[in-house]
């Protein structure tokens, strides 16, 4: 075999060696990563549902006052005000220890509903996992 040879098989080897080390990338059919429709539902600062959607979509990047607690009625309210008959398109980020899809979900005009509610003062960014993405952690 000459060196050339040599040299081809060798990188096609080589090659096929990190492919086949590689993780498979497979889909995660368990949720979707896009969710668009139309909000059907305010359950508390950062939690809402959308039609045709049995799952709850939880605001990512977002730390609202629980309803219960002081503020949480306002955020509450805001929310409910910012996004309430509305159609959002929400990236799916993840789903949390409850079952709820966590998502970055936008308004029609493509404003971010996070920062939104952060403007507002009525929420704060959830610093754990958005990792200063909004910029006030």
């Amino acid at each position: 075999m000459s060196t050339r040879r040599q040299f081809l098989f060798i990188a096609i080897a080589t090659l096929i060696g990190f492919v086949s080390l590689a993780p498979p990338v497979v889909a995660d059919a368990t949720r979707p990563a896009i969710l668009e429709a139309r909000v059907s539902k305010i359950i508390d600062g950062d939690t809402f549902t959308l039609s045709g959607h049995s799952r709850r979509i939880r605001v990512w990047g977002l730390d609202a006052p629980e309803w219960n607690r002081p503020g949480g009625s306002d955020a509450t309210a805001a929310l409910r005000g910012l996004i309430s008959g509305k159609t959002l398109r929400c990236q799916v980020r993840d789903i949390d220890r409850y079952g709820r899809y966590v998502g970055q979900c936008f308004l029609p005009d493509g404003r971010d509903i996070t920062a939104e509610m952060i403007q507002m003062g009525v929420a704060r960014e959830y610093c754990r996992f958005s990792r200063n993405h909004y910029g006030s952690c």
